[in-house]
């Protein structure tokens, strides 16, 4: 798993490539804690390069949504690609969490 950051204006943009599994998820996991625990924390998190997300990394994403929640501030996903979408879907995870379509859209969700 790769992990590209990007800040545009207040927001945070993470763009992830590769897999997201129980070896990726706990630095997944960290860096998603410390923008969405961060004051007025904005984070897009853009999957249009992620190939696989396991159960590990979706804990992760519910306890950072949680957490973004707690404090106040805005998680969005955005770019599910098709088969990472369809995991979504099976597990039930997509009404859980604010879905874009595109990073351009979830930057405005995000504000």
């Amino acid at each position: 798993m790769d992990l590209h950051e990007e800040q545009v204006d207040e927001v945070t943009a993470l763009s992830v490539k590769g897999r997201i599994d129980s070896t990726t998820a706990p630095a997944f996991g960290q860096r998603l804690e410390s923008v969405v625990t961060a004051p007025a924390g904005r984070l897009v998190v853009d999957f249009r390069d992620l190939e696989y997300i396991s159960s590990a990394g979706f804990r992760v994403l519910l306890v950072a949504a949680k957490r973004a929640e707690e404090c106040g501030n805005r998680l969005v996903l955005c770019s599910l690609s098709g088969k990472v979408r369809q995991l979504f879907d099976l597990g039930g995870f997509l009404d859980l969490f604010t879905i874009a379509a595109s990073r351009d859209d979830a930057m405005t969700a995000a504000r």
